[in-house]
């Protein structure tokens, strides 16, 4: 991730984002991050939750899901990983070629992904305004990948100011924090007012359950897109709605590398029309003899027709040549050229 920052010619990466799709089962988790190797992935990215670090016992539900927690709490409880499991989660990840991350809920869970290793550190928009954990990752110099969902400007300002300070490089993500998230929620736009305000590599974090606007953000210039993974649409979770499947997620990575070509590649109008100039000549049209033509007739609109190919005189000039006259006679669907025509003979 630290070569991605710092490479001009960076692409649009693709970041699998498990979350809590796993429900708790390492061997899923070890699963999620397969799948996400094998769609074409940049990166995995999981959730360290370490329930007394972050939580308290009486922290509400946002949705009560879970009909095997009694709370919040024991849910994330639920959740948490041995550090062994987290060290096993990234070695895998380093076997299959993805870059390794983990959002953090807690100062424990950076120190422990800072002992596991990740490629950079993800920052979910509930955790913008804990800026002592913010700077204590941008301590470590990895870059920050801050997500902006429930953040407001200001808020994002000081985050992206204190990790500047504290020398980390930092790319900042849209997101619509919604479950999932309707097309007129996308939020678009911001991704350019992103770039413009802090002029730092920007992204998308997506919730929409579908491929549409990780491509679409790509086509805008996003450089990373953050998506969620799920194996099936019917699967357990409060994520899935806003998920992708595996092969979902193959076909948006499939679709960001080829806009991603594209923008690479501009292409000059007019120098595209020139290269295909005998290719033109095959579609475009000429003016023809409508019939059997004598010579000296001066030509009227009854005389000409306009037809394929491109070789004669090109149907643009119709107007040009009716009124004049042959030069010789000329037979049905003959092209006109100007050879045809009679130059002392004119409208």
């Amino acid at each position: 991730m630290r070569t991605w920052f710092e490479d001009p010619a960076r692409d649009c990466l693709v970041i699998a984002e498990v979350a809590q799709a796993h429900d708790g089962s390492l061997g899923m988790a070890h699963a999620f991050l397969d799948a996400a190797a094998e769609a074409g992935a940049y990166a995995v990215k999981f959730q360290t939750h370490i329930a007394s670090a972050e939580s308290t016992p009486g922290e509400p539900w946002r949705i009560r899901f879970s009909p095997q927690d009694e709370t919040r709490y024991d849910y994330w409880k639920r959740m948490e990983f041995s550090e062994d499991a987290w060290h096993g989660l990234a070695g895998h990840a380093r076997e299959r070629g993805l870059a390794f991350l983990s959002s953090a809920f807690s100062i424990e869970a950076v120190e422990l992904l800072e002992r596991v290793g990740v490629a950079a550190w993800k920052v979910g928009s509930g955790e913008i305004t804990t800026l002592p954990m913010i700077e204590r990752m941008a301590l470590t110099g990895l870059p920050l990948l801050l997500s902006s969902g429930m953040a407001s400007w200001s808020e994002l300002d000081a985050a992206v100011d204190l990790a500047r300070r504290n020398g980390a490089p930092v790319a900042v993500l849209q997101c619509t924090t919604a479950y999932p998230c309707p097309p007129e929620r996308w939020g678009l736009n911001v991704i350019a007012q992103l770039r413009e305000r802090y002029g730092v590599p920007v992204g998308y974090s997506d919730h929409s359950g579908c491929i549409h606007a990780g491509i679409a953000a790509a086509a805008l210039g996003a450089e990373l897109i953050e998506v969620h993974l799920t194996f099936s649409r019917k699967a357990f979770g409060p994520d899935v709605p806003a998920s992708l499947t595996p092969d979902e997620l193959h076909s948006l990575v499939e679709g960001v590398r080829c806009v991603r070509t594209a923008l690479r590649h501009p292409v000059a109008k007019d120098l595209l029309a020139v290269e295909l100039e005998g290719l033109k000549r095959t579609f475009s049209k000429s003016i023809v003899a409508a019939r059997p033509l004598p010579v000296g007739r001066r030509l009227g609109l009854e005389d000409l027709a306009l037809k394929k190919p491109g070789t004669g005189i090109p149907a643009a000039r119709l107007h040009d040549i009716v009124g004049r006259r042959l030069a010789r006679a000329i037979e049905a669907d003959a092209c006109l050229t100007e050879d045809d025509l009679d130059p002392q003979l004119g409208a």
